[in-house]
């Protein structure tokens, strides 16, 4: 995908490659472009270490299927790096495909690799409300708790 962003950073843009191009077979690409201890934080792990995140990846790749990255965004300063990204995947071969939206916070060591990544995404918005019977109740309290009045219309 082309990145039409002003991040000209050759570190930010082979993170870039390698998440869009994650497969099983090319994890080991990626992961050597983390720093030794480098920590990684999501809604759902906060690990430290090459071999702690690349099994979140295993991981992925062991329970979903055909999970793909997109980055939409770049915006690079200095060390710091932050990417709006859509993650796809369906639950299993043949499911319909779920989509996340969110955003990753990179930084990296003076060496160049990657030594903090945090991602930001919403789990309740983006998978509890998209799942059979969790999802009705994810949305039953997203419309109790809207501030949009309930007889409100759109004009």
């Amino acid at each position: 995908m082309t990145h039409p962003d002003n991040c000209t950073d050759a570190r930010v843009a082979a993170v870039v490659a390698a998440y869009e191009g994650l497969r099983v077979e090319t994890l080991p690409a990626l992961m050597a472009l983390y720093s030794e201890h480098a920590r990684f934080k999501d809604p759902f792990n906060e690990v430290c270490g090459r071999p702690a995140i690349e099994h979140i990846f295993r991981h992925m790749f062991d329970t979903l299927d055909a999970p793909r990255f997109v980055v939409a965004t770049q915006v690079c300063q200095g060390d710091d790096a932050f990417l709006t990204w859509e993650f796809s995947f369906r639950r299993r071969a043949g499911a319909a495909v779920l989509r996340i939206r969110g955003a990753s916070h990179l930084h990296f060591s003076a060496q160049g690799g990657v030594e903090l990544h945090r991602d930001y995404w919403d789990p309740a918005e983006e998978l509890y409300s998209k799942l059979p019977l969790l999802g009705a109740v994810m949305r039953g309290l997203r419309k109790l708790l809207s501030s949009e009045p309930r007889n409100h219309r759109q004009r």
